[in-house]
């Protein structure tokens, strides 16, 4: 009997697909930066209880945090779920592999986070342990926010239904037809007789 030696095919059928076993893949390392928005109603309970579960998988996916900045409330460029504002806050880190897969997923199951993007800013990084961070940029500090301001406007103000006063902004008037009186008196008949003159 003779051994037959068959290399393994890929599913598709392409090309023969590598021999993985017993090769470890190196993973480098990147660094990422990942700007989520909060809903702008949030509360600053939710909003720590986001931040700390970004902490928490960067930390477990062997990540390091370079850069926490909160933004603030902001105008969306366009409503999301019905929300025209909301909370940014952005986050600068190094990691392998996975680390923004996770990430991305924790975001998507948290009700809070209206959307959430993640760029890849530097593709290798030598060494993340020689990066030098001050311990002040990457300190969470608890979001509060001023209460929003209610800016819904009535109907009727929208449409000019009440009066603002003497020092809001109006409209312009439109002016009257300046040829409406002559229009009137060419509609009215004229006597044909010349009036009489007396003499006195």
């Amino acid at each position: 009997m003779t051994a037959e030696v068959t290399t393994p095919v890929s599913i598709r059928g392409g090309a023969p697909a590598l021999p993985t076993r017993g090769v470890a893949q190196k993973l480098k390392t990147k660094e990422y930066e990942t700007i989520y928005i909060l809903r702008s109603d949030v509360d600053a309970d939710a909003a720590e209880k986001v931040q700390n579960r970004v902490a928490e998988v960067i930390a477990r996916e062997g990540g390091r945090l370079l850069k926490v900045e909160a933004w603030g409330r902001r105008r969306l460029a366009y409503p999301v779920a019905k929300n025209k504002k909301g909370v940014y806050v952005y986050v600068k880190f190094v990691g392998k592999g996975g680390l923004v897969a996770e990430i991305e997923r924790n975001l998507k199951l948290s009700d809070t986070v209206l959307k959430f993007q993640t760029v890849l800013t530097n593709e290798e990084i030598a060494d993340a342990g020689a990066i030098t961070v001050d311990p002040e940029e990457i300190k969470w500090a608890r979001l509060e926010l001023p209460p929003e301001e209610d800016e819904k406007e009535s109907r009727e103000k929208a449409l000019g239904l009440i009066d603002l006063g003497p020092d809001a902004p109006r409209a312009p008037r439109r002016e009257e037809d300046e040829f409406a009186d002559e229009a009137e008196e060419e509609a009215t008949p004229k006597s044909t007789t010349a009036p009489e003159e007396t003499e006195s």
